[in-house]
């Protein structure tokens, strides 16, 4: 399968208009180079605030986008369909019935049709500052192309998260991203390579890149989009299949071979995901004086 991972700019378009026509030739670059599969950044949806919000302001740029849902996920549904793609559309807040908003992932299929994974773990800006809430834990998308994944950003931290998936069947799982420090990007970088290597399956980190004086939510965004596997037979030493360039938007193609994981599965050096359960085993407190 080929993959296209879009690590998208946030330069404020002067219309919504124009922001679905960007993601549009996105999808249009991704289907020409080949890609069945297109994965966008947590939050890009937010970059939508900027057509109405002009000065930092986390109220108006959660509700500017929180007004614009139905319209956001009819163009993403249009564009996959319009380009026969499947697409993760990134992230973007949805206000549920109980009230709470929370980050969703739609996962949309050639056909348009679209189903979410919500980001789990919130991070102390989302929780503390910015009022979004936890929403429901892991699932397994089963498409056309394997069973995938999303753990967004934050979720990609905690092995559990992922190994649920993994245990579901997920042979990929796609990390859409928004961190604003290079700490916060080594973070999500670094699980990710982590998640590739006990899980034996392919991690895969989108970004978004640049910087938005009129915005705060997303007015700084560090890091670069990436495939990562098995440092393992078959794949390379340090795990890297592909890297984008840093804090630069646009599409890293790349390709993933479940047929490759299948195999060191089963005759790699080491059997990560085989063993995951035994390397776990009860861990007593005993008293040491």
């Amino acid at each position: 399968m080929k993959l296209a991972l879009a690590a998208c700019g946030v330069n404020p378009p002067p219309s919504p208009k124009f922001f679905y026509a960007r993601l549009d030739r996105l999808a249009a670059d991704a289907a020409l180079a080949g890609a069945e599969l297109l994965v966008l950044p947590e939050y890009v949806s937010m970059v939508l605030a900027g057509t109405e919000v002009k000065a930092p302001d986390l109220a108006a740029e959660l509700n500017t986008v929180l007004n614009q849902t139905d319209t956001l996920l009819e163009n993403l549904s249009t564009i996959a369909q319009r380009h026969q793609l499947h697409l993760l559309g990134g992230s973007l807040p949805i206000r549920d019935a109980d009230g709470k908003i929370r980050n969703r992932a739609p996962f949309i299929a050639p056909s348009g049709n679209m189903l979410f994974q919500d980001k789990q773990a919130m991070t102390r800006f989302e929780d503390e500052e910015w009022g979004i809430t936890g929403g429901q834990g892991p699932r397994v998308f089963d498409t056309a192309l394997g069973r995938i994944g999303v753990s967004i950003c934050y979720d990609s931290e905690f092995p559990l998260h992922v190994r649920a998936q993994v245990a579901a069947g997920a042979r990929l799982i796609l990390i859409p991203s928004c961190t604003a420090s290079v700490a916060g990007f080594n973070r999500v970088r670094f699980s990710a390579r982590a998640r590739a290597v006990e899980n034996q399956c392919y991690t895969a980190v989108v970004p978004l890149v640049g910087n938005a004086a009129w915005s705060g939510s997303i007015d700084i965004n560090i890091g670069h989009s990436a495939l990562f596997a098995p440092c393992d037979e078959g794949f390379p030493d340090d795990g890297v299949i592909a890297a984008g360039p840093l804090n630069e938007p646009g599409l890293t193609i790349t390709e993933v071979d479940f047929t490759a994981i299948d195999i060191v599965r089963r005759n790699g050096n080491v059997l990560n995901h085989r063993d995951w359960e035994t390397a776990i085993p009860p861990c007593p407190v005993v008293e040491l004086v």
